[in-house]
């Protein structure tokens, strides 16, 4: 158990960019499933903002104890305790109508790409919105000198960590019946992807 909270400083920088473009599209949101919650910061500062939401965070069993500290001290109504979620395993029975994940795809295997979104699909209802922030690179090239050298330092620290193509993504996201609804630019050459859900006609 953590004796201290624990801190990301690039949680504090990117959540006020993060926030303002939820709020165009998770508005009417009831019940979101945020993946890979990491330290719980973004949970902390999104929730308030759409409190007739119930904001689900879940991470691998290890994290929990650090995001339980922010939860606690935040004592939000509509945040839940957080569920252990590793997006290779078995994923909640529960459904929701938006998920949420940052800074996650390229820290995990190609292979954990395919099953986030293969869990997405069990998860995220029809007319549901799937927002992913974080950096991606487009027709095979890196969109800045410093997602490069970022992209160098995450497969220095494991051979299957790598900024993911956005056309790939996308592909894995239109397989689940998602389709693009915008492409936000964000502050330090990040992204955030937003998709919805068709619902079957």
């Amino acid at each position: 158990m953590p004796t201290h909270k624990p801190f990301a400083p690039a949680c504090e920088r990117n959540q006020d960019p993060i926030l303002e473009v939820l709020r165009q599209h998770f508005h009417d949101r009831r019940r979101v499933l945020e993946i890979g919650s990491g330290t719980g910061q973004h949970a902390v500062f999104f929730a308030p903002a759409f409190p007739e939401a119930t904001w689900q965070t879940s991470d691998v069993e290890e994290n929990l104890p650090g995001i339980r500290m922010w939860l606690d001290e935040a004592a939000l109504p509509n945040l839940p305790p957080p569920i252990t979620l590793d997006v290779t395993g078995t994923w909640p029975r529960d459904r929701f109508d938006a998920v949420f994940s940052a800074n996650s795809l390229h820290i995990m295997p190609w292979s954990a790409v395919e099953q986030f979104f293969a869990g997405v699909a069990h998860v995220l209802e029809p007319g549901g919105v799937l927002a992913v922030y974080g950096p991606f690179n487009y027709n095979g090239a890196y969109t800045s000198e410093s997602n490069r050298e970022f992209d160098g330092w995450l497969k220095q620290r494991s051979a299957l960590s790598a900024i993911r193509d956005f056309e790939a993504v996308d592909r894995l996201a239109r397989g689940i019946g998602c389709q693009l609804v915008k492409d936000h630019t964000m502050p330090a050459n990040n992204r955030l992807l937003v998709w919805r859900r068709q619902v079957p006609s």
